[in-house]
C-alpha cells in the first residue's frame, strides 16, 4: 500500500527520483539526504519480511529442521533447484505456507512459452509468492498472463556474472545497460518486479522509480564476507541505500561465519535493517 504523501507526489507528475528523495525525507527525517541513501524503497513492506532466506539444501527434511531452528528470525524462504530435485518441493510450500512464511520460488523457468506458463500456473496454485522468470519477451508475456495473485520476478542478469563472462556469452552492453534494458522490457510486458544486484539497483530507480521490485541476491555482510562465486556482491546496507526491496541471504546465514548459530547470524541482518527502516 503506498503512503498518502506517495500518492499526492504521483499526481503532481514529479520525477520518480524527486518523489523517493520527498518521500525518504518525510519518513526518515533523521538520514542526511546523500546520494547513497537517495533510493531506500518508500514501499509498505514490514521491515522483517524484507530479509529472504535462499534454502539452499539438499533435502525438504533438511529445509523444515533449519526453518524451524531459525524460527522467527527469518520470515521469507527462498526455494531453488536444489530442493526441487529432490522429493516434496511443494509439499515443502505448503508447510511453509501452513506457518505463516511467505515463499519465492526460485526455479527461473526458461522454455517455450506454453511451459513456462503451465509452470506458472502451478506454482501460482501453491500458494507462493514469487516466482523467477528468465528469457524473451514472449516467454515473459506468457508468464505474466498465467500468473494470477503471484508475483513475476524477470531475472536480469545473474550475480554469479562479471563483464568477463558477459563477454564469453556475446554480449557488447555493460552490465548497467544490460540489466536496465531487461527491467524496462519487464515492466512493460506486466512483470511485478526483476533480481539484481545491488550494483545495478541504483540504476534502476534512477530510471524507472518504485514501478518494480527489485530483489537483490548476492548479499555479503561486511564483516564476514567469503570467497566465493558471487562476483557482484554487496552489503546489507548499501544494498538498500542503493534501492533494493528485499535482499537475498543465503550462506552468510546457514554457515553462520562469526556467529553461534543461524538463528543468531540472522538476526544480525534483521537488526540492520530495522536500523535502515525504523
Amino acid at each position: 500500500m503506498l503512503s498518502v504523501l506517495s500518492i499526492k507526489l504521483r499526481r503532481l507528475d514529479l520525477p520518480p527520483s524527486i518523489c523517493i528523495n520527498l518521500v525518504n525525507f518525510y519518513h526518515y527525517p533523521d538520514l542526511t539526504m546523500t546520494p547513497e541513501q537517495s533510493y531506500l524503497s518508500a514501499k509498505n513492506i514490514p521491515p522483517r519480511r524484507r530479509l529472504i532466506f535462499a534454502m539452499d539444501v539438499p533435502s525438504p527434511e533438511e529445509a523444515k529442521k533449519l526453518a524451524e531452528e531459525l524460527g522467527d528470525s527469518v520470515e521469507f524462504y527462498k526455494l531453488g533447484l536444489q530442493l526441487l530435485m529432490a522429493d516434496g518441493y511443494r509439499d515443502l510450500i505448503r508447510w511453509m505456507r501452513a506457518r505463516g512464511k511467505d515463499v519465492f520460488v526460485d526455479l527461473k523457468f526458461f522454455d517455450v512459452p506454453q511451459t513456462v506458463a503451465s509452470a506458472v500456473k502451478q506454482v501460482s496454485e501453491s500458494g507462493a509468492l514469487f516466482a523467477t522468470v528468465h528469457g524473451n519477451d514472449a516467454i515473459l508475456e506468457a508468464a505474466v498472463k498465467a500468473k494470477g495473485p503471484l508475483k513475476i520476478l524477470a531475472v536480469t542478469a545473474l550475480t554469479s556474472l562479471d563483464r568477463a563472462d558477459l563477454d564469453s556469452l556475446g554480449f557488447q552492453a555493460n552490465v548497467e545497460d544490460l540489466v536496465l534494458s531487461r527491467a524496462r522490457r519487464a515492466l512493460e510486458i506486466g512483470c511485478d518486479g526483476v533480481i539484481s544486484s545491488g550494483m545495478e539497483a541504483r540504476a534502476l530507480r534512477e530510471n524507472l522509480g518504485e514501478k518494480l521490485i527489485v530483489i537483490t541476491p548476492g548479499i555479503r555482510p561486511v564483516e564476514n564476507r567469503q570467497e566465493d562465486d558471487q562476483k557482484r556482491v554487496m552489503t546489507v546496507e548499501d544494498a538498500f541505500r542503493s534501492g533494493a526491496d528485499y535482499i537475498v541471504v543465503g550462506r552468510p546465514i546457514k554457515d553462520h561465519p562469526g556467529f553461534a548459530s543461524p538463528k543468531e547470524a540472522a538476526e544480525s541482518i534483521q537488526t540492520k535493517i530495522a536500523s535502515i527502516f525504523g
